[in-house]
């Protein structure tokens, strides 16, 4: 479905109330822009063999999958597309040849730039909104998903609190997309 096109799933498997790899299923027949498997508490062994079975859904629904922070992994299983934090995308420069697909998480317009100077292909900015992920912290709002978007020449996918009601605002504050969890792992979107 084109209403998918702008949206980027991060995946995580504590929020489900199925069977994870169902949810995925269900996810990859909407055919959004990326799912990234963002399952950081995974051992390696752990992310490598559930990657495994992502991998095959994602292929099978021919959706594009963005593995997150294991990039050894990503490299071991030929998936050319990743996503780190900024910190190990400057610790792992070298390694970042290797893909098509480079998102950066960022949290300021600096650390954008500085993204988008190391290889980035795109990135995240955030978090936008109030989140249960961030719990106590206060929302950057649009007008940083603006000046983000103004600042560099990559496109900026907006992350946090965006839900099926908040999607048209991020999008006018000029962003390409935008990331969404929870909906997408509660099967509300």
């Amino acid at each position: 479905m084109c209403i998918y096109r702008n949206i980027i799933c991060i995946t995580n498997r504590h929020l489900c109330d199925i069977p994870f790899l169902q949810r995925i299923e269900t996810i990859a027949k909407k055919h959004p822009k990326y799912i990234v498997l963002r399952e950081k508490d995974l051992s390696v062994d752990e992310y490598n063999k559930l990657a495994k079975e992502v991998i095959k859904i994602c292929k099978r629904e021919n959706i594009d999958l963005i593995l997150h922070n294991f990039i050894d992994t990503a490299i071991d299983l030929e998936v050319k597309n990743i996503h780190l934090p900024l910190h190990i995308a400057k610790e792992e420069k070298s390694k970042l040849k290797y893909f098509d697909v480079i998102g950066i998480s960022t949290h300021s317009i600096k650390e954008a730039i500085e993204a988008e100077n190391i290889g980035a292909t795109y990135i995240t900015a955030g978090h936008v909104f109030e989140t249960d992920c961030k719990k106590g912290l206060k929302g950057r709002g649009l007008d940083f998903i603006k000046d983000v978007a103004n600042n560099v020449n990559i496109p900026v996918y907006g992350i946090g609190g965006i839900n099926k009601h908040n999607i048209n605002d991020v999008l006018k504050s000029g962003a390409a997309g935008v990331c969404i969890m929870s909906e997408f792992m509660k099967d509300k979107i």
